[in-house]
């Protein structure tokens, strides 16, 4: 079944036969299993990094987009070649919808791309920005509640086994005093909290993060995440809970970068210190595994050996790995991408803005409509968009010190 593997993961994706696209996942995970695959938490490694037992890396956690299959098949290669131990897959709440990957496609790709390239050992797949609408919040918070606990339930049902919980948005920088700022934020995080530790496996210890600052906001602080975490572990009813692993942090960046009228991206500046001194205080009073850097990928690659020597626990990338795909992609193909988000997009277009700083904003929510274009695009270009990625991830893994890691994710 080895031999027929992209014939098996096309299926699990594409087929119109909702019977054949169920088997062919069936077959994929049962496979996956057999091969020694599992799906794992990532949360005893990130506890031990808080104790002080681990440390001198950054972790990646990647966002798939679009070519799920092809991509991890990329990254699990240099997994097996340099010994990479932990890297996460993850995709965000907004990035399901508009990519058309529910929970249990992503699952299957990632282990399909697991099982051709011989990869034995843990995957770490993770629900990114589990994000909080402040619009839908303040009409309907409980119906804002169940809609998130809903993606939840089906993220951990699928193999979701770390889950971003993402309130920042509901931070209210009006107040005064922090912990009026933070209330909302800590108290559904402390909710959603408890939720998990009630679905999750008996045998997973789900790792769970937190996130202090709306990315693309104000700069976060020692003090705002203090704050966060002193009011959220007293929320927690029963004491033995284990509570967040981690806690995304505001440092300068902004999510896909910013296009300058040109279509290129904006140079930015970024506090290494705010990851420094809030892994410290996560470390030292806390005994967690630190600090996240968001909105990433986009950043000159001379900056990124800075994380681990500003002690980053995560780094997370997304935007930079989808420019290289529409950077090398068939010109027929990105024109009709194009034309098609000129007119489906449209509302979206800003006046004040070039066509090249809109196409930029919005390409993102074409590869869900036309992801099985892209699947099946001409293979001298999808070689080249591999090419590229593969190069780009090892230099990543090269600069965040993850080459022989492995022995920490070993069971």
């Amino acid at each position: 079944m080895v031999d027929n593997i992209d014939e098996l993961i096309y299926s699990a994706i594409f087929s119109p036969d909702e019977s054949i696209k169920k088997s062919s996942r069936t077959s994929i995970r049962s496979l996956a299993k057999e091969k020694g695959i599992k799906l794992a938490s990532i949360n005893d490694l990130y506890m031990s990094i808080g104790q002080g037992k681990v440390s001198g890396f950054t972790v990646p956690a990647i966002n798939v987009r679009t070519l799920t299959y092809d991509l991890a098949r990329q990254v699990f290669q240099i997994m097996i070649e340099k010994k990479v131990g932990p890297v996460l897959f993850e995709i965000a709440r907004s990035e399901i919808k508009y990519t058309d990957q529910q929970p249990d496609e992503c699952v299957v790709s990632i282990l399909a791309a697991a099982i051709k390239e011989n990869y034995v050992g843990p995957v770490f797949i993770q629900g990114d920005h589990y994000q909080f609408s402040a619009k839908n919040f303040t009409v309907n918070k409980q119906d804002e509640i169940d809609k998130i606990k809903e993606l939840i339930k089906k993220s951990i049902d699928a193999g979701f086994y770390n889950i971003d919980i993402d309130a920042s948005t509901l931070v209210d920088l009006s107040k005064t005093e922090l912990v009026e700022r933070q209330r909302n934020n800590y108290e559904m995080t402390a909710l959603l909290t408890e939720y998990i530790r009630s679905i999750q496996p008996k045998d997973i210890m789900i790792s769970i993060g937190g996130e202090i600052g709306h990315i693309g906001g104000v700069n976060s602080n020692v003090a705002d995440f203090e704050t966060f975490m002193d009011n959220y572990l007293k929320l927690i009813k029963d004491k033995n809970l284990v509570g967040v692993s981690k806690v995304s942090v505001q440092t300068g960046t902004s999510h896909g970068g910013i296009p300058l009228p040109d279509g290129t991206i904006a140079q930015v500046k970024l506090d290494f210190n705010v990851l420094k001194s809030i892994t410290e205080s996560a470390r030292s009073k806390y005994k967690i595994g630190g600090s996240v850097q968001h909105g990433a990928s986009t950043l000159p690659n001379d900056l990124f050996h800075n994380f681990p020597t500003y002690k980053t626990l995560e780094i997370h990338l997304a935007t930079g790995f989808q420019n290289i795909v529409y950077e090398h992609m068939e010109p027929k193909l990105k024109q009709e991408i194009y034309e098609w988000l000129k007119v489906n997009c449209k509302d979206e277009m800003k006046e004040e803005q070039t066509e090249d700083q809109n196409l930029y904003k919005t390409r993102k929510k074409a590869l869900g409509p036309f992801k099985e274009k892209i699947w099946k695009m001409d293979k001298k270009y999808k070689d080249e968009i591999l090419a590229a990625l593969k190069t780009q991830f090892e230099y990543l893994f090269t600069q965040l010190n993850l080459f022989n890691t492995s022995k920490w994710i070993e069971t």
